[in-house]
């Protein structure tokens, strides 16, 4: 391990052991060590999935809710292909190792993601401690917006054709009126995303925070995987550290910089986890 990274991973446990709370961010990138696939640029989108590149279709073209009117079997392929990839995935080690660093802080912890994987919950998080900004594959909502709140994506098993990468079906319909459902996540130019449990999500993590703020609670974020493309991850962390004069932890193998006094590291989640807990295991 290079000489700056140990310095940084060192850095990051003094901070660890030192905290009262602990928010831990995440982007794409604290899956890969699951194995579950890296869309950054075209070519890994294509990567992992071969047939829109033969359609010459972009991660951020596809992810648009215009294919569940045009298309509706090319759009659930997609997605319905990557909620059966999320419901088999086992999470890496590394979500173990922030779980046990959550519930050793005094304040309480919280996470705020972008994935829309379910993956801390399926690790044992408190769903009722996560907001997950960009909603969720484990739900879904109506097409024709007839009233009916988010509802669960657990009654639909995916039949995806693996050459065209196309829905075999039945689609899902909303259990009310019957129309074709889709997956209660934000997608690009999307206006009909409806984001009611995320508000609430927020509104949890908003008071948590505001009570932080009261204790004068010693706050370190812990940031993993979130590039700089689509910054919401990042911009949060930032924004919440300096708010509460918390310190952040940058984890990621691009893109490891950050605002004055970020602790940088340029490293892989379950790696860097997993280097930072060895240190604060030893006595």
């Amino acid at each position: 391990m290079a000489s700056a990274m140990l310095t940084a991973i060192e850095q990051a446990a003094h901070e660890l052991r030192r905290a009262t709370a602990l928010l831990v961010t995440a982007g794409a990138g604290m899956g890969v060590d699951s194995g579950l696939p890296d869309f950054r640029g075209d070519e890994g989108f294509w990567k992992a999935y071969p047939p829109f590149r033969n359609l010459g279709l972009r991660f951020v073209e596809l992810a648009n809710p215009r294919w569940f009117e045009r298309d509706p079997e090319l759009a659930w392929g997609f997605y319905g292909h990557r909620l059966a990839l999320y419901r088999r995935t086992k999470p890496h080690r590394g979500f173990a190792i922030l779980k046990r660093w959550a519930e050793s802080m005094r304040d309480g912890a919280f996470v705020f993601t972008s994935n829309v994987d379910g993956q801390f919950q399926r690790a044992g998080f408190d769903p009722s401690r996560i907001h997950e900004c960009h909603g969720a594959l484990d739900r879904m909502q109506c097409m024709r917006r007839c009233g009916i709140e988010p509802f669960e994506s657990d009654g639909y098993a995916p039949r995806i054709d693996e050459e065209s990468c196309r829905a075999i079906g039945p689609l899902p319909s909303c259990p009310r009126c019957g129309a074709l459902a889709r997956p209660n996540v934000l997608l690009f130019g999307d206006w009909s995303w409806e984001p009611g449990p995320y508000d609430e999500q927020e509104r949890r993590m908003d008071d948590w925070l505001a009570d932080l703020l009261d204790r004068e609670a010693r706050l370190v974020v812990v940031e993993l995987g979130a590039g700089s493309h689509v910054p919401t991850v990042r911009t949060f962390s930032e924004n919440v550290t300096k708010a509460l004069k918390g310190k952040l932890v940058r984890i990621n193998p691009r893109e490891s910089e950050g605002p004055r006094g970020t602790i940088s590291i340029a490293g892989g989640a379950l790696e860097s986890c997993a280097a930072i807990d060895a240190i604060l295991r030893t006595p």
